[in-house]
């Protein structure tokens, strides 16, 4: 088992993490989101022995995360701390194997983290996205039962990208616990099994994607329309109507969030039905017209915000 259990963690008056309780299963690939400072880092910490708590405890396979470390349970991809510079990924990859009590062969690690052809090449001689190829490798050194990564993407392009997570999921399909927190939201979106969201330390969504972007109750429509024009231009003009396009949006139904950028309008809606039917009724006439669910990007930046709402 992995899990928290009343977590908490400060650092003088700023509370990093606060009453954290939830459990990891094995088989899941988990995405921790959360904003800058929602205590993401700190959790990873928590989790990895690098911290202790104030209050609560922190379990890993029937032991304390250094029990679980220590017997080569867990791999970590953290985007603290250097590589060693003057070896090349080969030496730093087997001192890594070498250092594991249940060890993969080095030229198996190499492979799966995609590092075979730069094997021989010195680690400060590296681009961005070849380091994170390293650290991911010293992660998975060996048969590992917790992969933890904090940002595993940065810096690597879109195939590499790809390639990262196929090797991610065939992790998670033999069993091993895959948790990652990421900025990346669409990769949380495409690849997690589960999703929770961290906001001032505090868990606030726990579930799948699609149950994350349900419960933001909101969904998202988007048109064009005819005679929406800059402020400037109109603001010495008579409006004979009495009501300018944006008055009108503004004033719909179940409006949860409205952007007007040149003729494109984007609404966030709690009943998008009778929100759009309240715009043809209003005489406007959109075009283009689409109404879909949110993204997890939307539900994320939705539940957020009303928590942000609820603290003022």
């Amino acid at each position: 088992m992995v899990g928290f259990n009343g977590v908490s963690k400060s650092f003088g008056d700023v509370q990093a993490v606060a009453d954290l309780t939830l459990e990891l299963h094995p088989g899941e690939t988990v995405a921790l989101l959360g904003p800058n400072g929602a205590g993401k880092s700190t959790a990873l910490d928590l989790l990895l022995g690098l911290r202790m708590p104030d209050t609560g405890t922190v379990e890993l396979f029937g032991g304390s995360p250094r029990q679980a470390i220590a017997r080569g349970m867990v791999g970590a991809m953290l985007q603290s701390g250097g590589l060693m510079e003057d070896v090349t990924v080969r030496e730093v990859v087997q001192l890594a194997c070498d250092l594991h009590p249940r060890a993969h062969p080095v030229d198996q690690v190499l492979a799966t983290a995609d590092l075979t052809e730069i094997a021989g090449r010195k680690v400060n001689k590296l681009s961005g996205g070849q380091e994170q190829r390293v650290r991911f490798a010293l992660a998975t050194a060996g048969a590992n039962e917790l992969i933890v990564l904090d940002e595993p993407t940065t810096g690597m392009d879109v195939s590499a990208r790809q390639a990262f997570w196929a090797t991610m999921r065939a992790q998670a399909a033999e069993g091993r616990t895959v948790l990652f927190a990421t900025h990346y939201l669409e990769e949380a979106d495409a690849i997690a099994d589960r999703v929770l969201v961290l906001h001032r330390g505090r868990l606030l969504a726990d579930g799948t994607a699609a149950e994350i972007k349900a419960r933001a109750g909101a969904r998202r429509i988007v048109f064009d329309l005819e005679g929406l024009e800059d402020r400037e231009d109109r603001e010495d003009r008579d409006d004979p109507s009495g009501e300018t396009p944006e008055a009108v949006l503004n004033a719909l139904p179940h409006l949860a969030g409205l952007e007007i950028s040149g003729r494109t309008v984007r609404i966030r809606s709690t009943d998008a039905d009778a929100t759009v039917h309240a715009v043809y009724a209003a005489g406007l006439y959109p075009r283009n017209l689409e109404v879909a669910g949110l993204g997890l990007e939307q539900a994320f930046l939705a539940i957020t915000a009303e928590e942000e709402a609820a603290n003022r």
